[in-house]
């Protein structure tokens, strides 16, 4: 994992909102995604801010991706914000979306 990477996490009763940080890469993407495997089922949405993301490396949005896909309607909607957000978000399925 990018050594710099980090994840704050925030739960209300309906959503999960998660603040990525640092550098994302292919550790970040499985730490990312076990967090999500493990709320999935606690709430009716997850928010993903990557407004402090500071580079996201294409093995780890590839590997992102594809695990996502590979458990699609595992997880609840999922919307990401911030600068980053288009390029975290996967453009395949209506489950995730970009929130203004």
């Amino acid at each position: 994992m990018a050594s710099n990477f980090r994840i704050t996490l925030h739960q209300t009763s309906e959503s999960l909102h998660l603040k990525l940080s640092g550098d994302f890469d292919g550790s970040s993407a499985h730490k990312l995604l076990d967090l999500l495997k493990k709320h999935r089922k606690q709430v009716s949405r997850i928010i993903i801010h990557t407004n402090s993301l500071k580079h996201i490396y294409p093995f780890g949005r590839n590997l992102f991706f594809s695990n996502l896909k590979g458990r699609k309607g595992q997880f609840p909607p999922i919307a990401f914000t911030g600068e980053k957000a288009p390029d975290l978000t996967p453009k395949w399925d209506g489950m995730y979306s970009i929130a203004s």
